[in-house]
């Protein structure tokens, strides 16, 4: 019997949800299971960092993920295909390294580990990508999402639609205003005129984005 079993019989409730506290160990570590939100790895075995609601979704290559979140709180996890929304947060000459902060239209309680490889920027031209010509640590980005690696998930912004959607001028001042889109490859801020490159996002109405299943 695991950890999550014994749990399970002692705790159910009339809505065969599972309530954990902070420190609770939920379950052994397996290849097959990645850690969520909420959870952390210690000698071996998944323990719950905070209270709530222990959740086991499946993700990618029969693998699972333990979370755990608040009662009353609809847990979001990005899959394969998902428009999502994230913060960059290290750049380097072969990736970038994001916060997502929303999935869809859904803002999420804490964020996930992004990576956005070299080769996954933009469609064409792959060998001629340079990360540093194309996101800033800051930018707002839309990417979506490839893959769920076992601690980050993978993400692309090859299609036109994706990108950053909200950058500054490394000038930082006080008083920053969003840098706009002059071009695919460039903005430029509107007080000093400054243009800096970027894998600018053609923003499009959310309807005509396709979703893939």
């Amino acid at each position: 019997m695991t950890d999550l079993d014994a749990s399970h019989d002692s705790q159910e409730t009339d809505s065969d949800e599972l309530f954990c506290l902070p420190g609770e160990r939920l379950c052994r570590v397996e290849d097959n299971i990645i850690l969520g939100l909420g959870t952390y790895e210690q000698n071996g075995y998944i323990y719950a960092c905070k209270s709530g609601i222990v959740s086991i979704d499946d993700s990618d290559e029969n693998t699972q993920i333990v979370s755990v979140h608040k009662p009353g709180f609809h847990l979001t996890i990005p899959v394969t295909g998902d428009i999502v929304t994230a913060r960059v947060l290290v750049t380097t000459p072969k990736f970038a390294k994001c916060a997502i902060f929303c999935v869809r239209n859904q803002l999420l309680e804490n964020s996930y580990r992004g990576l956005l490889r070299k080769e996954d920027v933009r469609e064409t031209e792959k060998d001629r990508v340079d990360i540093y010509k194309s996101f800033k640590p800051g930018d707002v980005i839309l990417a979506r999402v490839l893959n769920q690696l076992e601690q980050s998930i993978l993400l692309s912004t090859a299609e036109t639609e994706l990108g950053v959607v909200i950058a500054y001028a490394s000038d930082v001042r006080k008083n920053r205003v969003p840098m706009i889109p002059v071009g695919w490859a460039e903005m430029q801020c509107p007080q000093t005129t400054i243009k800096e490159p970027r894998k600018v996002a053609k923003v499009l109405p959310e309807s005509t984005i396709k979703i893939e299943k």
